[in-house]
């Protein structure tokens, strides 16, 4: 089950999906008789991480709260090619209707959820955080942030308001990054404060500025190294800019606390399922 910050929203994100998908009414699905009853599943069709139930589950439950949701998985389950996620029970009428969005939410997330698990497995052993970004479908970041934790990386702020990233048209406004750094402090105490570095002279004025976390933007490997040591603890260190499958490793042994990427959230591939129906009466 999805954290209830992830789920902030979830209803209205699904009334949209059905409103642009079945508009005035299902005019196909109305072809079938209107008491008909059936059962289907959905197979995937290639190994994944499965997530997105919830939403699955809201898209069923606006279009006909009778029909019977069976999960034989939970969310951040490895599964495999030809597995039966779920079986559904109800009136064919809004298995038809309900299947395509349904089916566009439980892909995407999928989808999301296996990628993050890929890069997580490439740095496994190294005790890096993977972060995602706010490179999200728009509409979808809840949706996609909640994904990337099932995948087993983590989020970086959700949206503009919860954390501090201070990057170089901000620092050149307030015309230092000490400048940035303790007017974000007298604005919101509370909120973590981030900055963006790009050479080790702006990394040394981070430090003194007292920033909380740091963000190496398109540091070289000897940098970050010398980063680290510098740091030595006094501010989480962050990697950003061109990280790769080749690229990844290599970073992650630098001793960098986080690295975060935006692929996790962009460069996606839907998994391929497939909803099989038959009726029953």
């Amino acid at each position: 089950m999805a954290a209830p910050r992830y789920l902030q929203g979830i209803e209205e994100t699904v009334r949209l999906a059905l409103a642009e998908d079945v508009g005035s009414g299902d005019i196909t699905a109305a072809l079938v008789p209107a008491g008909e009853q059936a059962m289907a599943h959905v197979i995937t069709r290639e190994s994944a991480i499965l997530c997105g139930q919830d939403w699955f589950n809201e898209v069923f439950r606006q279009v006909d709260a009778s029909v019977r949701l069976e999960w034989h998985f939970a969310d951040g389950d490895a599964v495999k090619a030809n597995d039966c996620l779920v079986s559904i029970h109800g009136h064919a009428r809004s298995i038809l209707t309900a299947e395509r969005a349904a089916l566009n939410f439980l892909q995407l997330l999928m989808g999301t959820a296996t990628t993050c698990h890929h890069y997580a497995q490439c740095v496994a052993g190294t005790g890096v955080r993977l972060l995602d970004t706010r490179k999200t479908i728009p509409g979808l970041r809840l949706a996609q942030k909640y994904a990337a934790t099932c995948g087993g990386c983590h989020n970086h702020r959700i949206g503009l308001y919860d954390a501090f990233l201070i990057k170089e048209n901000h620092i050149a406004a307030c015309g230092s990054i000490h400048n940035a750094v303790q007017q974000a402090r007298q604005m919101h105490a509370d909120r973590p404060v981030e900055v963006e570095v790009e050479n080790l002279d702006e990394l040394q004025q981070a430090l003194e500025a007292g920033a909380d976390i740091i963000m190496l933007d398109d540091f070289s490997l000897a940098d970050i190294r010398t980063a680290v040591s510098r740091t030595a603890g006094r501010a989480t260190l962050e990697v950003s800019g061109g990280v790769n499958e080749k690229t990844l490793r290599p970073l992650a042994d630098t001793g960098v606390d986080c690295i975060s990427i935006g692929a996790l959230t962009k460069h996606l591939h839907a998994i391929d399922l497939s909803l099989r129906i038959q009726r029953t009466g």
